[in-house]
């Protein structure tokens, strides 16, 4: 029988991911977070099979996420389970570690599909993404701007076209206030662009917020 922790801040979202799994003879929700950490709290005192994450748990984000559960498990199979949109994010999460990604309007035995298969050792991702990603693995593929930036650099990218200021950006990822401004810096030259304005512009009609 798989265990598996489904971590999500929504409790609609996380009583229709136990209500879906209840259904299948070889999984069972054996526990629940709705932060990051609850989720850590929960990796630190039990064995799961697998986690289903979404990737904007209150207290952690994103990568940071991923790569701080593994640090806790490196063996834990982690499905990314979020409204983000996989062309945008999935890369940068497989390559934190996540074993699968999948958007939360996905059917649901695409879902069971997913766990079961990241239980097994396997990795997960949509035929889409799947294409995609033999596509990238050819030559003169031009990607977007965005896709050049860190991890670190994209994610004060996402925090900024989401408004926050510079402390509280600073405050989110435990950074100080300098070293924000000098990625705020670094990504505005790799972006070709000068003012919070444009990378907000850029963040929404990419959907990276």
């Amino acid at each position: 029988m798989y265990k598996i922790l489904i971590a999500d801040d929504h409790e609609v979202v996380r009583l229709g991911l136990k209500l879906l799994i209840s259904e299948e003879s070889d999984m069972v929700v054996t526990k629940e977070a709705s932060t990051a950490h609850d989720a850590f709290a929960s990796v630190r005192k039990e064995k799961f099979d697998a986690v289903v994450l979404d990737i904007t748990l209150p207290g952690k984000t994103g990568v940071d996420l991923i790569k701080e559960l593994l640090s806790l498990c490196p063996m834990l199979p982690v499905l990314v389970l979020t409204i983000h949109p996989e062309e945008q994010y999935a890369r940068r999460m497989l390559k934190a570690g996540a074993k699968g990604y999948l958007t939360k309007g996905s059917p649901g035995k695409e879902i069971i599909r997913a766990i079961r298969k990241i239980c097994r050792g396997e990795t997960y991702v949509s035929e889409s993404l799947a294409k995609q990603l033999v596509l990238d693995r050819a030559s003169g593929i031009v990607h977007p701007p965005h896709v050049g930036l860190s991890d670190r650099e994209f994610q004060v990218l996402t925090l900024i076209a989401s408004g926050k200021t510079a402390t509280e950006v600073a405050e989110q990822l435990s950074l100080s206030v300098k070293t924000v401004s000098t990625y705020r810096v670094r990504i505005l030259q790799k972006m070709g662009m000068s003012t919070n304005a444009e990378l907000t512009r850029y963040a929404i009609s990419n959907k990276l917020v």
